[in-house]
């Protein structure tokens, strides 16, 4: 056979993965629990469900997967006899002065009736055809285009995972800037009241001009840097909005408590379980088997098909005579053996990408496997490191604090410089600022923690 000198790459994928993440004994997996269950906040749960039945390009894939489940119909119907049936009449003339013509003029189609000039035909029946399928070639492809549409559903799982975590830290970093913007706010009025203290310490021959105009900068400064932070509102609440599936409009949101929220414990569970959580590393399974089902069809091409196909039915040149038994009976019965002999270049090209896509199928599964690792392990840390860095900072946002009253009372009593002051407030605004910012990042590392698990699409 010419298959045997065809060159098949083997490769068998690996599923093997740590015991452990950096030594954890931890069994319970947060993958497992239900994104509404997960997600405590109303307002983000209620974006989060209207995605799930707007968002445009989840619809798409949606629809992706709609196209799938019909090639497996397809399939299936491939795998099964075909049957047609027809109904037809016609008329045939031939030239008098031809064999045929002069053959019907000479004869009768019963005695003492000539066959005419223009004969009509008239006829129905039903013709069946059934390639056998000896090679497995139509149940392989038949399996394979059922694992290409699991495939599918599981992207459709993964998507649903991504953008339950694009929402969630999107709606975390909006309730973020609201909390800054605040900051902002509250840090103008008191640059303003500093500002003030200073007029009148001039006032008194105190202090300079200087002061009262570097005050002032800063008041303008901070005044500008709110309207950025509007803005970055105003693009976030779209990004919200877009995914919804919706024109802009008005997010709503609880912005209030945001730096006291507490992040709630996230199990990580054990390593194998990523094969069963993970929709992607699911996907790129049922995309390898495909693939390895793709490989066995290809190789069948070489081999001969065998088709039974048979026919039966009634033609008659009058409809009078067209049920008569057996005179205006037909039938046909024929079994074809077909195989390729000459020209194989086509279905050995086809054979070799089938068996690279098989390939490669197996490289993209272990890619996902070692994606999803390395990503928990980096979420892990990242928690960790954010949980010790949260602590630092709000530590420093207490020490500023209580750093403004002190450098106020001592400017007052004229023991510290305005630039004292002035920085002191500064440093201050930074910080919470900062603390704000890397409790957004906290939120979004649960978040990205609960996605890297392989939580969400359930």
């Amino acid at each position: 056979m010419a298959c045997k000198n065809l060159a098949i790459v083997n490769k068998t994928e690996s599923k093997s993965v740590p015991t452990s993440y950096n030594n954890s004994t931890d069994s319970i997996n947060t993958a497992k629990t239900k994104w509404k269950e997960f997600f405590k906040d109303p307002d983000l749960a209620a974006l989060i469900d209207s995605a799930l039945k707007k968002n445009q390009e989840l619809n798409i894939v949606l629809q992706e997967i709609q196209i799938a489940k019909n090639e497996v119909r397809a399939r299936r119907g491939a795998f099964l006899p075909f049957m047609n049936a027809g109904l037809g009449a016609g008329v045939d003339k031939v030239g008098r002065y031809t064999s045929q013509g002069a053959s019907d003029a000479a004869n009768e189609i019963t005695p003492g009736k000539p066959v005419p000039e223009a004969l009509h035909n008239y006829g129905f029946g039903v013709n069946v055809s059934w390639e056998i399928d000896i090679w497995k070639k139509l149940r392989n492809a038949k399996k394979s285009a059922l694992y290409k549409y699991l495939s599918t559903v599981e992207g459709k799982n993964f998507m649903v995972t991504h953008l339950i975590s694009e929402i969630a830290n999107s709606y975390y970093e909006l309730v973020a800037l609201d909390n800054q913007l605040d900051i902002l706010k509250k840090n103008i009025e008191l640059y303003q009241s500093s500002l003030e203290i200073v007029k009148l310490e001039k006032q008194s021959a105190r202090v300079t001009e200087l002061a009262v105009r570097r005050f002032e900068a800063e008041v303008l400064k901070t005044q500008s840097r709110q309207y950025y932070i509007m803005q970055q509102i105003t693009e976030t609440e779209n990004r919200i909005n877009f995914l919804v599936g919706r024109f802009p409009q008005a997010v709503a949101r609880n912005s209030n408590g945001f730096t006291d929220l507490i992040i709630d414990t996230i199990h990580s569970g054990i390593p194998s379980q990523l094969l069963s959580n993970r929709a992607d590393i699911k996907q790129a399974e049922q995309a390898l088997i495909a693939a390895k089902l793709d490989v066995r069809v290809a190789k069948a091409e070489f081999y001969p098909s065998f088709v039974i196909t048979a026919g039966a039915g009634y033609r008659a040149f009058n409809p009078q005579y067209l049920i008569q038994t057996p005179q205006s009976l037909l039938y046909n019965l024929a079994g074809d053996l077909v195989a390729p002999l000459i020209n194989r270049n086509a279905i050995k090209a086809n054979f070799y990408s089938a068996n690279a896509k098989q390939v490669q199928a197996v490289y993209n599964y272990e890619r996902s496997i070692l994606r999803a690792h390395i990503e928990v392990v980096n979420q892990l840390s990242n928690i960790g490191n954010l949980k010790k860095s949260y602590d630092l900072k709000n530590k420093q946002v207490e020490a500023l604090t209580q750093s403004i009253d002190i450098s106020t009372t001592l400017f007052k009593s004229a023991r510290a410089d305005y630039m004292e002051v002035l920085l002191t407030q500064r440093d201050a605004l930074d910080s919470k600022m900062e603390l704000v910012e890397t409790k957004k990042q906290q939120m979004n590392a649960m978040v990205n923690m609960y996605q890297a698990l392989g939580g969400g699409w359930r």
